[in-house]
């Protein structure tokens, strides 16, 4: 019984780290194409990414569709990875962020498969697997730390 317990508790905080995480990773976008935009001869479409927060804030159905359109594109490979994750019982933050990363560009060349073959687009494919790293590390702080669907040993 205790096992079951330990295993549902996993999958619970699994579940909220990633929800939490695809949260903070949407605003990390935000926060690196603002960054990005105050550069000289960046694109003019990341200027247009400082309004977005505002227009979310605005109008909450658009922020609950990019949020659920994230969580759609990132799944399957989030639960891969976390599955992963939690039968070695890997629990090191770069293996969280390496994943973090490679989900959220996976989920990147789902609605935009041609992108590697754009060069205008590296540059879009790489702010977004930044994001992914931030989002990876929040999924560590709250899920990762402790991975492992055994149950660990108590020490006496």
């Amino acid at each position: 019984m205790a096992v079951v317990k330990h295993v549902l508790k996993r999958i619970l905080m699994m579940l909220a780290g990633y929800f939490v995480s695809v949260l903070i990773g949407l605003i990390a976008v935000v926060a690196i194409y603002c960054a990005l935009a105050a550069l000289p001869n960046a694109p003019d479409y990341f200027g247009a990414m400082g309004a977005t927060p505002l227009v979310i804030l605005l109008w909450p159905p658009l922020g609950m569709f990019v949020y659920f359109v994230t969580i759609v594109l990132t799944a399957l490979q989030t639960l891969i990875f976390a599955l992963i994750a939690e039968f070695f019982s890997l629990r090191n933050f770069l293996i969280h962020m390496l994943f973090g990363a490679a989900a959220a560009a996976a989920g990147f060349f789902l609605i935009w498969p041609a992108a590697e073959e754009d060069v205008g687009r590296w540059a879009d494919i790489g702010i977004i697997a930044a994001a992914g790293l931030v989002a990876g590390l929040v999924y560590w702080l709250i899920a990762g730390r402790d991975a492992g669907f055994r149950r660990p040993l108590i020490q006496r």
